[in-house]
């Protein structure tokens, strides 16, 4: 039976060599160097990897194993990749794509990848809204008691969703020129709930995260407990690690 590795991340050589980690199936991570490049890598046990919390997890404990052991610069591969032998990998990945590979490398030495998502609560930023905003509220008003025809419920309703759109704009706004100056690069991505207002991925240089964090929470204090942040200071640069954003 030919040997089948489950693949993790590629790294500049030398690279991690002994992270004493177990991998998926507990298997132990290993490196193997190949061109210049170091993957790391474990023996696959299945044919195919379901896309599970522990097993993304798994995948992911791995990364930060490597990282915490000051191998910064990584290009984290997609989780469930298999492949059938070291000479898959140079014929699909290394030959066709080395000198991709080392642009990555330099974009991403000494950086990393920090991410945040913003949420509120519709409902209490509606009513918020109503509270501040005297015209509208003074609209929304005369109509109450009336029997509405559709344009006008449609025309109320659209009042109220773009005035609801420019009060999201104007928070996500300032996380945005807060973060930006302290950012190498941004990816914003789109929102996961209807709750989320921001969802963004930023490249930072790896000494500047605890100024990017009191950054995020300058602009956090200003809206009091109308927000939730979720930020994430330590993860492999998914974002900033695609081929397809090279020039």
């Amino acid at each position: 039976m030919a040997d089948r590795y489950y693949l993790y991340g590629i790294f500049p050589a030398p690279g991690p060599i002994d992270l004493a980690i177990d991998g998926l199936d507990k298997q132990p991570v290993q490196a193997h160097r190949l061109d210049g490049f170091t993957f790391l890598y474990s023996e696959a046990c299945q044919n195919r990897y379901l896309a599970s919390r522990k097993n993304l997890l798994g995948h992911e404990r791995v990364l930060e194993a490597a990282m915490e052991q000051g191998f910064r610069t990584l290009l984290p591969l997609q989780f469930g990749l298999i492949v059938e032998g070291w000479s898959q990998v140079q014929q699909d990945l290394v030959t066709p794509h080395a000198e991709d590979l080392r642009q990555l490398f330099e974009r991403l030495k000494d950086s990393r990848e920090v991410s945040i998502k913003v949420l509120w609560e519709p409902t209490t930023e509606l009513e918020l809204m109503m509270a501040e905003n005297d015209a509208l509220r003074a609209q929304r008003d005369q109509l109450e008691g009336t029997q509405l025809s559709m344009d006008q419920v449609i025309k109320i309703g659209q009042v109220i969703e773009a005035a609801l759109e420019d009060r999201k704009q104007t928070i996500v706004a300032q996380f945005r020129e807060a973060l930006g100056p302290l950012a190498k690069e941004a990816i914003e991505n789109e929102p996961m709930t209807d709750s989320m207002i921001f969802n963004a991925a930023y490249l930072i240089p790896w000494h500047h995260e605890p100024e990017f964090s009191q950054a995020i929470e300058a602009v956090d204090s200003q809206f009091g407990d109308r927000l939730r942040i979720r930020y994430n200071n330590f993860t492999a640069p998914y974002n900033f690690a695609q081929l397809n954003q090279l020039n």
